[in-house]
C-alpha cells in the first residue's frame, strides 16, 4: 500500500518537471490512442463485410449444375427443376425459403432501338432470399406466379433508361416478343459487378413466363436459406444429397455458400489488425524507452534527494514506489489522454461514413490500451526506479 507521503513526493517530482513529463507522456498518447483506434477499425471493418455478405444474403446456399463437355447429350432429367426446390423445402427442417432462377438474354426497345438486357425469372421467395431493394412500385407476389401475370420489374439503370423523365410504374415494356407491364424498380443492395443473375440492364419476370423465351420451365440456380448462420454448413451438405438423390449418379452439381467468403475476409481483417497492432506496441514500447531514460536522468539530478531521504530514514521500498509511482502517473495519464483522442476520432469521423457502416468503440479496448499503457510504465520505470532505490546514502549525499 503506497502512503499519502510517497504521492506526495511522486506528484510533486512530476509538477517540479512539467516539461519532461509532458513530452514524455506523448508517447504513450500515441500508443494508447493506436491500440483503441486500431482495435475500433478492426471492429468496423468486420462489421462491414459480413453487412456486405448478408446484404447479398444470409445464410445463403446455392446450386446449379455442372455442364461437362458433352452438355447436348446429357438426360434432361439432370437439369435442376421447381420440383426439387419443393424437395429441398420439404426434406430440410433448417431451410426456412428456397427460390429458383433462370436467366436468359433477351431485348427491350429504347426510342424504336432494340437493346440486349438480361431477362431473369425468379420464383416466389427470390425477393426475400436475395434482399433486393424495391425503390418504386412493388415486387411480384404470389398472384403474379400463379396467374403468370406479365408484369415485370427493372432495375434502376434499365428504368432510366427507356423511362428518362416519367415514373416507369404502370407504363408498358416491351421485352422480346411479349409486352410487360412495369410494377416495379429495384436494385441490389449490394452491388454484385455482374457476378449474379442480376445485371446494370435487367428485367425480372414471373419464372413460369421463362418457357415462352426458353422453351423449359428448368432453373439455373437454386438459393437456399439457412434459418442461422451456424446451420448454412449442413444446409449446404444436405442440399448437394438431395440433388444427388433425385437425379442420374453421373449428374453433377456445384453447392456452395458464402461462408468461405467471410472467413476469408475475416482473415485478411485479422492479419491487418495485427499488424496495426504490433505497430501500436512498437509505439509504446518506444514511449517507454523514453520514461525509462528520462527516469534514469532524473534519478542522476535527483541523487542528493535521494540520499537525503534515505538519510532520514525513508526505506528502500518507498523510494523503489516512488519512482514506480512517477512512471505509472506519467503513463497512466498518457493513456487516458489517447483514449480520450481515440473516442473523439471515432466519434468525429461518425456523420462521414456511409450508411449502414458505423464506428463501434469497444470498451475491451479501452481497458486494454490502459492495462497495457500502465504496465509499460511500470516494466521500464522499475530499473531507474531500483536505481535510485539502491544508492548508498552517503554516496548520494556527496554527489554534486
Amino acid at each position: 500500500m503506497i502512503d499519502v507521503e510517497t504521492w506526495q513526493a511522486a506528484l510533486n517530482a512530476l509538477r517540479a518537471n512539467k516539461l519532461k513529463a509532458s513530452l514524455t507522456t506523448l508517447g504513450v498518447v500515441i500508443g494508447t490512442a493506436s491500440i483503441v483506434l486500431v482495435i475500433t477499425v478492426a471492429l468496423t471493418g468486420k462489421r462491414y463485410i459480413i453487412a456486405q455478405i448478408e446484404g447479398v444474403g444470409a445464410n445463403l446456399v446455392y446450386a446449379e449444375r455442372v455442364r461437362s463437355s458433352s452438355d447436348q447429350l446429357a438426360a434432361l432429367a439432370d437439369e435442376i427443376t421447381p420440383a426439387d426446390l419443393d424437395a429441398v423445402r420439404a426434406s430440410i427442417p433448417e431451410v426456412v425459403e428456397v427460390a429458383g432462377t433462370r436467366d436468359i438474354p433477351a431485348t427491350v426497345v429504347v426510342q424504336g432501338v432494340e437493346r440486349p438486357i438480361t431477362l431473369v425469372g425468379v420464383t416466389e421467395g427470390f425477393q426475400r432470399i436475395r434482399n433486393l431493394a424495391v425503390l418504386t412500385g412493388r415486387f411480384l407476389d404470389a398472384d403474379d406466379m400463379a396467374t403468370h401475370a406479365k408484369v415485370c420489374l427493372l432495375t434502376r439503370d434499365l428504368a432510366a433508361l427507356i423511362f428518362p423523365d416519367v415514373n416507369p410504374i404502370g407504363h408498358p415494356v416491351r421485352v422480346g416478343e411479349l409486352r410487360f407491364t412495369v410494377i416495379g424498380v429495384f436494385e441490389e443492395r449490394v452491388v454484385t459487378f455482374g457476378q449474379s443473375e442480376i445485371q446494370r440492364e435487367s428485367v425480372i419476370i414471373a419464372f413460369p413466363l421463362v418457357k415462352y423465351y426458353a422453351g423449359t420451365e428448368f432453373v439455373k440456380v437454386l438459393y437456399a436459406q439457412a434459418n442461422r448462420p451456424e446451420d448454412v454448413s449442413s444446409v449446404t451438405h444436405q442440399v448437394g444429397a438431395v440433388m444427388q438423390t433425385r437425379h442420374r449418379p453421373a449428374a453433377s452439381y456445384r453447392v456452395e455458400n458464402l461462408t468461405s467468403l467471410l472467413i476469408a475476409a475475416q482473415r485478411i481483417s485479422l492479419a491487418l489488425s495485427i499488424v496495426l497492432v504490433i505497430v501500436a506496441f512498437v509505439a509504446l514500447v518506444i514511449s517507454g524507452i523514453g520514461i525509462m531514460n528520462i527516469m534514469l536522468v532524473t534519478v542522476t539530478e535527483r541523487t542528493s534527494e535521494i540520499g537525503l531521504r534515505k538519510a532520514v530514514g525513508a526505506p528502500r521500498h518507498k523510494i523503489l514506489a516512488q519512482f514506480l509511482l512517477e512512471a505509472t502517473l506519467m503513463s497512466g495519464a498518457g493513456a487516458l489522454a489517447g483514449i480520450l483522442v481515440a473516442v473523439v476520432l471515432s466519434l468525429a469521423v461518425r456523420p462521414l461514413l456511409p450508411h449502414p457502416l458505423t464506428v463501434p468503440i469497444s470498451s475491451v479496448s479501452i481497458v486494454l490500451a490502459f492495462a497495457v499503457s500502465c504496465g509499460t510504465g511500470l516494466l521500464f520505470g522499475y530499473l531507474p526506479a531500483s536505481r535510485a532505490a539502491s544508492l548508498d546514502p552517503a554516496e548520494a549525499l556527496r554527489h554534486e
